[in-house]
């Protein structure tokens, strides 16, 4: 089976029920795990020109076990655990030198919770029936986990715990593509705010968010957590109850997006996208103390918008599902630019939601006008390429077009 480039494996998930000694066991090892990331972090950080070069995995393996010596918390835990940690450091370096990812940053307690285990020890899972099956974890022992899809062949597995307090397992395995269904049917995928994805087969799809009782619920807590003490229980019981319709409100974004990518690469043999830098789009207007921004309050709600929809992990599991499939296109002039007749102009979006063509009168919704042009875009830029053509989608510049009279 090919991979496609740069692809670092898809995860299968599994609900952890671990006893309370045995969360003690799998909190220790997080613990453990962070202690070593940050460590060799620091090491790492230490480095200035013209200084000798800081210690790579190698040395630090070998620290580790002088320090494991010498310190007994260290020594109480699993080897496996911390030798991980660092050679998962050292793997995050690697990317960010090769410009796959961003520059390793610390990790924090209550939001960095988790170890991996790879090699042979990662293969010591059971099946005990239909719905339950059990890892061994070193040193916490047997661990039971719900089996809500059939195991993948996996060589590791990471174990994580979530903001609400949820323990899982998840399992790095390379999943099977989902066929095409051969129809050579393409479809335009336009994401938006108030309607999270619009397909250019005139589908309106919303992204599931909490309800209005349930955010209601969470701006009280919100008010309370903002007055209680510092450090206090009362405090960590509200965050707690925060962290679980946070949790809730995650679940739901996930499982729609799921289900649609899932739809859609069985439906369409192609699937165009806009090529929307996310992180970009998401960052903050606050400015500095000297510049200081503008319409800072409306730009965080629009990034939290942006953020509750899910666009990034909507691409990310199309690609997954469907590689190979799915065509990124430049996004500029899409939401300008008539379906119908090909005119662009401003003033074609009257609204956020209503498209009016200057030039034909074409009216349309806004966001599945967008989506027929990605859908065109992309099916121009597959016709040129079976002619032997070089074609880049969307690269063309289109400049606003003034309209011509109309005779009455």
């Amino acid at each position: 089976m090919s991979v496609p480039s740069g692809w670092l494996g898809v995860v299968s998930r599994y609900r952890l029920a671990p006893t309370p000694a045995q969360v003690s066991g799998l909190q220790e090892h997080c613990r453990h795990a962070r202690y070593m990331w940050n460590l060799g972090l620091e090491q790492r950080l230490m480095w200035r020109r013209g200084r000798p070069a800081t210690p790579g995995y190698v040395a630090q393996s070998a620290q580790l076990t002088d320090a494991r010596a010498a310190e007994p918390w260290l020594r109480s835990g699993s080897q496996t655990v911390q030798q991980q940690a660092l050679r998962d450091l050292d793997r995050a370096w690697r990317n960010f030198y090769a410009g796959a990812h961003g520059r390793p940053t610390w990790r924090r307690e209550n939001v960095h919770e988790g170890f991996r285990i790879v090699g042979p020890v990662a293969q010591r899972v059971e099946t005990l029936n239909q719905k339950w099956a059990r890892v061994l974890i070193p040193k916490v022992g047997w661990i039971k986990f719900r089996l809500s899809r059939r195991l993948p062949d996996a060589k590791s597995y990471r174990v994580s715990c979530d903001r609400a307090g949820r323990w899982h397992i998840a399992f790095a395995a390379v999943p099977e593509p989902i066929q095409a269904p051969g129809t050579g049917d393409v479809v335009g995928v336009d994401r938006g705010v108030s309607v999270s994805a619009a397909l250019s087969t005139g589908e309106l799809l919303t992204c599931p968010n909490l309800s209005r009782g349930e955010q209601r619920r969470v701006k009280h807590l919100q008010r309370k957590l903002a007055k209680a003490q510092a450090g206090s229980n009362r405090r960590g019981k509200i965050r707690a109850s925060l962290a679980r319709f946070k949790a809730r409100e995650a679940d739901r974004r996930k499982n729609w997006v799921e289900q649609m990518t899932t739809d859609l690469v069985r439906r369409f043999d192609v699937i165009g996208v806009e090529d929307l830098r996310i992180r970009g789009m998401t960052n903050s207007a606050r400015g500095t103390r000297d510049v200081p921004g503008r319409n800072v309050r409306q730009k965080a709600v629009l990034n939290r918008g942006i953020l509750a929809q899910g666009w990034g992990l909507l691409v990310q599991r199309l690609e997954h599902k469907a590689p190979s499939r799915v065509e990124r296109v430049k996004p500029a002039y899409t939401s300008q630019t008539c379906s119908a007749c090909g005119h662009v102009a401003p003033e074609n979006r009257e609204s956020q939601a209503v498209f009016r063509c200057v030039a034909c009168r074409y009216e349309a919704n806004a966001d599945v006008n967008a989506a027929v042009n990605i859908a065109q875009n992309v099916a121009a830029g597959r016709a040129v390429n079976a002619r032997g053509e070089t074609a880049v989608l969307g690269s063309e510049k289109r400049e606003p077009q003034l309209a011509p009279p109309i005779v009455a």
